[in-house]
């Protein structure tokens, strides 16, 4: 054999060998936050490269791509709320993370530095980039001249060429302030005082600075939405739900409605009212935006409801009452974006594609639809451009990556920065129906090893979602956190495993009926049923190993790992949690501040026996613990309760913490470090099968 033919077979054999590793699937670089400029001539999005997180740019003509910021390393510290000027000059984004109750800003690669919200500002025509203040959500005045922002529950402004560090608060009022928006003339700010069990619409007169609340209510009024000429203001009123438990079916309740208020008289009024029944909640655990309202060129509102079973977008004439459906079908609108062009909307959902995401335009003159999608892709995040769109696309076998579109031809952008080692062996996962004992009809992703020989028997893997309110996609998710659990499910396929992700009900996509089933999570857990359905299938096909399954899951999907683990054991062969809830009634607080489980004695004894540690008794599989000690979402007690009462049994505990992350990693390397030490622990455990 000639030398160089043996040099490149050696080179293909070490190319093949890298590209099985964890952190080959998870090495392409995640796009988030893409924004178009308001006169459609650039984009800029946010790249999170192994976590290094740095500012895109691409304008006309060509659209090339090019990195404006220059952070480097894999640091945790977080970038979002990409924000351009009206004159497209300047571009803002923020840098930094949330804080936790105790006031401490995320910070879990322990810089020795300051990790709150930051305001970062770069002239988009020498790329210098500044920092301009501390705070989050920058919203422009129409004229660009200043930026208003938010400190904690107070919004601050300050001029765009204010060099100084000083902050002026805006104005004082009681209550957090949130859904800020200004008039079309400026002269005005809109905004939502949040009071707890209620809130307000607020206006504050930018010229004459006086704070007015036009229309107070016992309600929640937010979302507002100026009209186009500035003089009506529309807004959703919400009944308050008072002590209802969190994570429980919520199918009725006091109907929400629609008010507009005149601008000139401060006078209101209701212009639409729910009915009773289905579609009377507004639904606000669908992944949504700060809009729930668009004026349209002619005067009408576009809005969410859920009246059909469906969240679907409806036109409301305000004048008459009337209603017209715009998005008929089985499927969810999920997410809406505004346009540089205002006649139209662009619409992220799965209607016609419902184990997908797909991009439609809706014209706000005749409201016609028309499909931007890429046939069997998942698509979101669309922002119009001039002569074209640019979105984020996402395949079976392709993880995300912003493109654009422009003269009917089609191009990635940045196709430079995609990893060369990116894994080439992924498999197309199979879409399933599962029954489960109950008769609830489930999905789910079946992930066959590209070899598969139906005469083996091979290990099979169940990953179980958050949220719940989640939906996992016949390809990679538009959500970071579960792109890489679907990597994570490729990489298990790679190795000899079946993998199956299950959308258990609860989740989103199929509608209310499926996403409110009546004895779910607190209610009752009833999808631990679509837990064991799919453990069941899997045990059934000659395929499996039925000596050896392992759920696993994040969050809620700990949640039901740990109830599969407590309620059947012997059925699996152990199991992989990673944050997971295991007493309601202690991490119920975090997201009800009111609930306090001694004066609740039925939802605390409901919520106890829906919990995992009600049948704790019972668990006798391994299990391996994966938790962030500064997680917000799920307390990291619950992890270190569960372990010593199952240490108490002689149950097999292993665990991996990582100091000062919370809930979704904000370190690169401890996704990594969670997956390589989950896949080990499963393959310890099948070894002393």
């Amino acid at each position: 054999m000639k030398k160089p033919l043996l040099l490149l077979l050696l080179a293909l054999c070490l190319h093949f060998t890298q590209a099985q590793s964890i952190a080959d699937y998870l090495a392409a670089p995640f796009p988030t936050d893409l924004v178009a400029s308001p006169d459609g001539k650039s984009i800029a999005w946010v790249f999170n490269d192994e976590g290094e997180r740095n500012v895109f740019f691409a304008k006309a003509p060509d659209f090339k791509a090019s990195q404006i910021t220059d952070y480097q390393g894999d640091i945790g510290v977080g970038i979002a709320d990409l924000t351009f000027s009206p004159d497209s000059k300047t571009l803002l984004f923020v840098r930094g993370n949330s804080r936790n109750p105790a006031g401490e800003a995320a910070n879990p690669a322990q810089l020795q530095e300051n990790t709150d919200f930051k305001i970062h500002k770069i002239d988009l025509s020498s790329m210098e980039s500044s920092l301009l203040t501390l705070g989050s959500g920058p919203e422009f005045s129409p004229d660009g001249s200043s930026v208003v922002f938010k400190i904690g529950k107070n919004l601050y402004i300050k001029n765009l060429g204010d060099s100084s560090r000083e902050n002026k608060q805006l104005f004082i009022a009681r209550g957090s302030v949130s859904h800020y928006t200004f008039s079309p003339d400026g002269k005005k700010l809109a905004f939502v005082s949040n009071r707890g069990d209620h809130s307000y619409v607020g206006l504050w007169d930018m010229e004459q600075k006086t704070l007015t609340y036009p229309e107070t209510s016992l309600d929640h009024d937010s979302y507002p939405s100026w009209s186009p000429d500035g003089k009506k203001l529309a807004y959703l009123r919400v009944p308050n739900v008072n002590n209802k438990l969190p994570f429980t079916s919520h199918r009725e309740a006091n109907p929400w409605s629609i008010r507009v208020l005149n601008v000139d008289n401060l006078q209101a009024k209701e212009v639409w009212k729910a009915p009773a029944g289905i579609g009377s909640v507004v639904v606000r655990d669908l992944p949504a935006e700060n809009e729930r309202l668009w004026w349209t060129p002619k005067g009408e509102l576009v809005f969410p409801w859920e009246g059909n079973g469906w969240v679907q977008l409806y036109a409301l004439n305000p004048a008459t009452g009337e209603t017209q459906h715009l998005t008929p079908g089985h499927g969810i609108v999920e997410k809406v974006n505004t346009s540089y062009l205002k006649g139209e909307l662009l619409l992220t959902t799965n209607i016609g594609d419902i184990e997908r995401r797909k991009i439609l335009r809706l014209d706000l003159q005749n409201y016609s639809l028309e499909d931007l999608s890429e046939k069997g892709k998942i698509n979101w995040g669309p922002v119009s451009l001039e002569n074209g769109l640019a979105f984020i696309s996402a395949s079976a076998t392709q993880p995300a990556w912003p493109q654009i579109r422009q003269y009917g031809k089609q191009s990635a952008l940045a196709e430079n920065h995609y990893p060369k080692s990116y894994p080439q062996n992924l498999v197309t996962p199979v879409g399933i129906d599962l029954t489960a004992s109950d008769g609830f009809k489930t999905r789910a992703q079946v992930f066959l090893p590209s070899d598969h020989d139906p005469s083996k028997k091979y290990p099979a893997v169940i990953f179980l979602h958050g949220g719940s309110r989640r939906q996992m996609l016949l390809g990679f998710n538009y959500s970071q956190y579960y792109s890489n659990a679907y990597a994570m499910q490729q990489y298990f396929a790679s190795k000899g495993f079946i993998a199956v992700s299950l959308n258990y009900r609860s989740g989103i996509g199929y509608g209310l009926e499926f996403r409110e089933e009546e004895n779910y999570g607190a209610g009752g857990a009833s999808e631990v049923r679509d837990v064991m359905a799919v453990a069941d299938y899997l045990a059934s096909r000659p395929d499996v190993d039925k000596s050896k399954i392992i759920p696993w899951g994040g969050s809620y999907g700990g949640f039901l790992t740990a109830h599969a683990l407590s309620q059947s054991p012997g059925k699996f062969l152990a199991g992989v949690d990673i944050h997971g809830v295991h007493n309601w009634n202690n991490d119920i607080p975090v997201f009800a501040s009111w609930y306090q489980p001694e004066k609740f004695p039925e939802m605390a004894e409901l919520a106890f026996k829906s919990s995992p540690m009600s049948h704790v008794d019972k668990w006798k599989d391994p299990v391996l613990l994966i938790h962030g000690d500064d997680d917000r979402n799920v307390l990291f007690s619950e992890s270190v309760e569960l372990a010593e009462v199952l240490r108490k049994q002689g149950v097999h505990v292993e665990q991996l913490v990582f100091p000062d992350e919370v809930h979704s990693f904000l370190l690169h390397r401890n996704w990594v470090s969670a997956y390589e030490a989950a896949f080990q622990f499963i393959q310890d455990q099948m070894n002393k099968k």
